[in-house]
């Protein structure tokens, strides 16, 4: 049996695990492990092959693990629930409140336009969402709109934390594929910014094609409106942090990452934080950045695996020697994507798939020194290496609402009581449509995700 066959197998049997319910960090590491002792084995005996295989994935982890770029999800996640314990999720939410509630569904457009600024400080979609169900729902239920929507916009407003910087996810996919995390970084804000004015334009859709959907939000002064900008204003502050550090060169990402989290640290304490409150920020920041790593470093042991395998580039050349569309081989992957996501977490689907699938998509291309002008989807090589990471993240998010996995769904049912899975899921159903109308623009015009790149040089 040759190497690639070895990789197939064992890449099914891990499969089975995830589908059995073994964690992916597990299902992966221990996969791969299998995997190495196998393809030695099958080299040098097994003695000599299982020593090899223990030493490999003995230290992958920390090789890997030690890069300073990866330091950036911590400090990302810390930031999201320092800005709880600050107040500032409700000061944004009542800011957004009073400038847009008075569009149709105006609760709604408040609420996505308010998750899409907190995640401009927040790495952590299910944070984003745990945080706003118990901000807007209620609020939402007392104007007499529908429980589902309620729900389903909140699950759905917080997947934009996936995409808009700082984004956990963006890291991960940098590291994975070994491309700049400021280009990666900078590329989510306007597919961020898109996705957010989209779901804005369906809320007010629905709202003037339903009956009885939900009552705007009058009265307010722009005495009033101009009142709440300054309990928004930190917010503000950590976007242009985050900007300057990385489109001015003024600082690397990892230091832009550090500054904002001191600066939501000063304005938490500042707001009335004290330690109960900075200790639950510390505690859930090492709890959500501690099931990341254990995920990284088992998915990383297979991997390495992987390439010992030669399976991704066994994969690519098949890929490439498709007779059809390249365009059409790129919509079939995404596919792929949608049906992995409805039993796998973003993270652990990105990690797994992308040794694999990037490779191929960057050869479909036309390969990595291709320009833009003979490429297959009208990108050159380092553009497509952005685009494609920005279109598979914003697949992530849709996974994110998506039966029957769909975390964000989960996490809002459990924080609010009157509303049941099915409620939640029935209510994102919208969002789905959005979000699929919205990776079909960023494929069609790929100058929403590099436009910003392609200005400090990338792409």
């Amino acid at each position: 049996m040759d190497s690639i066959d070895i990789g197939l197998w064992v890449t099914g049997a891990m499969l089975v695990f995830v589908l059995l319910g073994v964690r992916v960090a597990f299902a992966a590491a221990t996969a791969g492990f299998l995997g190495l002792v196998w393809i030695f084995s099958a080299k040098l005996g097994f003695d000599r092959g299982f020593l090899v295989a223990v030493k490999m994935a003995g230290t992958i982890p920390h090789s890997k693990v030690s890069s300073l770029a990866l330091s950036l999800i911590p400090a990302f996640i810390l930031i999201g629930f320092l800005a709880y314990h600050a107040g500032l999720t409700k000061a944004l939410f009542e800011a957004a409140k009073r400038w847009v509630g008075w569009l149709p569904g105006g609760m709604g457009v408040a609420t996505v336009f308010s998750t899409a600024g907190f995640a401009a400080v927040s790495g952590a979609s299910v944070a984003t969402s745990a945080v706003f169900a118990r901000i807007a729902v209620p609020e939402m239920l007392k104007l007499g709109y529908d429980k589902r929507f309620a729900a389903g916009v909140v699950a759905a407003g917080g997947t934009l934390a996936s995409l808009i910087p700082p984004s956990a996810i963006l890291v991960i996919y940098a590291i994975i594929v070994e491309q700049d995390v400021g280009a990666l970084l900078m590329a989510g804000f306007l597919p961020g910014a898109f996705s957010a004015l989209v779901y804005g334009a369906l809320v007010i859709f629905m709202a003037m094609t339903r009956k009885n959907f939900g009552p705007p939000v009058r009265g307010y002064t722009w005495k009033q409106r101009f009142e709440s900008v300054p309990g928004a204003l930190p917010i503000f502050v950590v976007v242009g942090i985050i900007m300057v550090c990385i489109y001015g060169g003024v600082g690397t990402p990892t230091e832009a990452g550090a500054l904002g989290a001191f600066v939501i640290l000063c304005m938490a304490i500042y707001n009335g934080s004290r330690w109960p409150e900075l200790k639950a920020s510390l505690m859930e920041t090492a709890k959500l950045s501690a099931m990341i790593f254990a995920i990284i470093w088992g998915v990383l042991i297979y991997v390495r695996f992987l390439g010992f395998a030669d399976l991704p580039s066994a994969f690519s050349d098949w890929i490439v020697s498709l007779e059809q569309s390249p365009l059409l081989t790129l919509l079939l992957i995404l596919c792929a994507y949608a049906v992995l996501g409805m039993f796998m977490d973003a993270i652990g689907m990105l990690l797994l798939t992308l040794p694999v699938v990037y490779p191929a998509v960057i050869a479909l291309n036309g390969g990595i020194d291709v320009t833009a002008a003979e490429s297959a989807f009208g990108v050159s090589g380092a553009g497509c290496a952005i685009w494609f990471g920005i279109i598979v993240v914003k697949m992530a998010e849709l996974c994110l609402i998506t039966p029957p996995i769909g975390l964000n769904c989960f996490v809002v049912a459990g924080v609010r009581p009157e509303c049941t899975v099915q409620d939640v899921f029935r209510g994102c159903t919208p969002f789905f449509v959005a979000d699929v109308l919205t990776i079909a623009a960023l494929i069609a015009l790929p100058g929403i995700v590099l436009w910003l790149p392609g200005m400090m040089g990338y792409g």
